[in-house]
């Protein structure tokens, strides 16, 4: 496959999504409801084929090794069907934003001005392994009025095929434009790198996926980039913390699923707790095959446990492996926090206010938890209906990115004709 050929057909792409783009920014909010609700049906009525559209990537995946954790991702059940298709419903559900326009006032000349919400434009993503992605970035889009050009990963390119025809047969049969969402169907990298130079119709770029992939659009795109590098996540038990309550949270947090971004990677725990906690928690995690690695103080409390090296602090495991170490007060929780966390999600377990306060205000992270899993990063956690990635910028926008990070704001300005003197 040649460059020119992979540029040649995005710019078709390209051309055609920014034809979606103007006729989105026309569409009623009902309109955009209704089909967001009729492809919710379509993706439950359609669950035989898309299973065994999964399966086949299932079977290439295991015939290659793919990563367990990339397994995990990959695979499609019965009930992550519904958790999609209620993804969508709740994008459905949520208020029209676009077109809203806030903080109109009048000034002293006579000019109204004020701020309207708008969409990004266009939107490509690129992303690995998750077909669920799929839905979610495409319904995000299409209620925050976004034409959207997705390039899955080669080891998703039978679920997501098969997502996408469902989504387009419904997109046919509405009043909506047909190329409001199109997907890269070529799994050759070249389109890739033809997809990062289309600046003149893409507006915005989203990777969501490993930490090579996300490092290489960073470092090629021609067109901002809305990222996460790294999901490192940290849970501090705090001398205050709830013993109870803080098992919990340690659990959940590692256990819930090892290959999502907001999975606990690293449990710091107060000194005055380690004695009493750490030997409950080994407990619960060697029932369940996490590995761990500690620090010498954890290592003193738990002798079987691997010695964490220092690579450990800044390991992303997506696996069933914890870090731990052992913290004499918040203050140097607070600085381990502060040198490896890679700024996605940080959480404390304590009942003491001014603790919890000030975890809050100086933790640097997109999200920061008090008494709750870091599991619960997410965008349909948090009432998003789904996420198209999560952002650890400061720029624009920062956590899970749904309808309101996939838009902007614009300056509009009214008057009977004031001239400027």
């Amino acid at each position: 496959m040649t460059q020119s050929t992979a540029q040649s057909y995005l710019q078709t792409l390209g051309q055609q999504a920014q034809h979606a783009k103007r006729q989105l920014a026309k569409a009623s909010g009902w309109d955009k409801q209704q089909t967001l609700l009729a492809m919710a049906e379509a993706l439950l009525d359609s669950q035989s084929d898309l299973l065994h559209a999964n399966q086949q990537d299932l079977d290439h995946a295991h015939s290659t090794n793919l990563d367990s954790a990339l397994l995990d991702r990959l695979q499609l059940t019965p009930a992550r069907l519904r958790t999609m298709a209620d993804g969508i419903r709740q994008i459905a559900a949520l208020p029209e934003i676009i077109g809203e326009i806030k903080n109109l006032r009048t000034n002293a000349k006579g000019l109204q001005i004020g701020r309207m919400r708008v969409p990004l434009g266009v939107i490509g993503m690129i992303y690995e392994s998750r077909p669920n992605v799929t839905a979610d970035a495409a319904a995000l889009c299409l209620k925050s009025s976004n034409a959207v050009i997705l390039r899955g990963g080669s080891e998703a390119q039978h679920s997501n095929q098969a997502i996408i025809h469902i989504l387009q047969q419904v997109l046919s049969a509405s009043p909506l434009p047909t190329h409001a969402i199109q997907m890269i169907e070529h799994a050759d990298r070249a389109y890739v790198r033809a997809m990062l130079a289309l600046s003149e119709y893409i507006d915005v770029i989203i990777p969501r996926g490993g930490k090579g992939l996300v490092s290489l659009v960073a470092e090629h795109a021609r067109m901002p980039v809305i990222k996460h590098l790294d999901g490192i996540c940290h849970l501090y038990i705090d001398q205050h913390a709830d013993p109870d309550k803080a098992l919990r949270i340690a659990d959940n947090g590692k256990t819930y699923r090892y290959g999502i971004c907001g999975a606990t990677e690293t449990l710091l725990i107060h000194q005055h707790q380690a004695p009493i906690l750490l030997p409950k928690l080994a407990h619960i995690y060697q029932q369940k095959g996490v590995e761990l690695r500690g620090c010498a103080r954890t290592q003193a409390i738990l002798p079987h446990i691997i010695a964490a090296q220092p690579s450990d602090w800044q390991t992303e495991y997506l696996a069933p492996i914890l870090s731990i170490k052992i913290v004499d007060t918040l203050d140097q929780a607070l600085d381990h926090i502060a040198q490896y966390s890679s700024n996605h999600t940080d959480a404390i377990a304590t009942e003491h206010l001014a603790t919890a306060q000030r975890f809050l205000r100086e933790v640097d992270s997109a999200s920061v938890m008090v008494n709750t899993p870091t599991c619960f990063a997410d965008g349909y956690e948090y009432g998003l209906g789904a996420e198209i990635g999560i952002s650890t910028d400061k720029i624009h926008w920062r956590g899970p990115v749904g309808i309101e990070g996939l838009s902007a704001e614009k300056f509009i300005v009214l008057s009977d004709g004031v001239c400027r003197s």
